[in-house]
């Protein structure tokens, strides 16, 4: 079962959590050719800039909501989104023969891991505690949506909290789409 086919929140937060994962180990493995290392980033950097969106528009308002310290925890989440953003577009001009790409591969993916272990560990387990079942259902079915309409690229300064991602994001999405198609980018 994909994540799409899931509709739980949190269901679909840990699927896209275990295909980043995939991508993460085959960039670590540094086998085949450059363009194809270039391809894995180009698709594990869209997946994440979606995925972060999706959380920032509809899992994050509904964390500062749920939890007793929702806006701590969702404040230190969205920083970490942004650092992530800040190393995922110094990647966007670093080519796989640089010798600051796998360096820099190196740290998004741990800095990456860190926050994926930190939401499995901390913040969906309270999700899943504090949210009913029905409202958890329907996040994940925001959530999904959102991604398809998402950004496909880092935009480390766009905002990250409702409502201006609520309606920066979708257009931002169209652009990126956009410049993926025209420039040929595999995404």
């Amino acid at each position: 079962m994909t994540a799409t086919d899931r509709s739980d929140l949190i269901d679909v937060i840990i699927a896209d959590h275990r295909e980043f994962e995939k991508v993460f180990t085959e960039l670590e493995a540094r086998s085949g050719s450059a363009q194809h290392r270039r391809d894995l980033l180009d698709h594990v950097i869209a997946e994440l800039v979606r995925h972060s969106v999706a959380e920032e528009m509809f899992m994050y308002p509904a964390a500062r909501k749920a939890l007793p310290n929702g806006d701590e925890v969702v404040d230190h989440e969205l920083e970490e989104h942004h650092e992530a953003e800040e190393d995922m577009k110094a990647l966007e001009d670093l080519e796989p023969g640089d010798p600051r790409f796998d360096e820099m591969v190196a740290k998004l993916i741990k800095d990456v891991r860190h926050h994926l272990e930190e939401e499995e560990s901390k913040l969906l387990p309270k999700m899943r505690e504090l949210c009913s079942a029905e409202e958890l259902h329907k996040l994940g079915e925001k959530v999904v949506a959102a991604k398809k309409i998402a950004p496909t690229r880092p935009h480390p300064s766009a905002p990250s909290k409702p409502p201006a991602n609520l309606i920066l994001a979708p257009g931002a999405g169209l652009i990126d789409r956009l410049r993926d198609a025209l420039s040929g980018r595999k995404v």
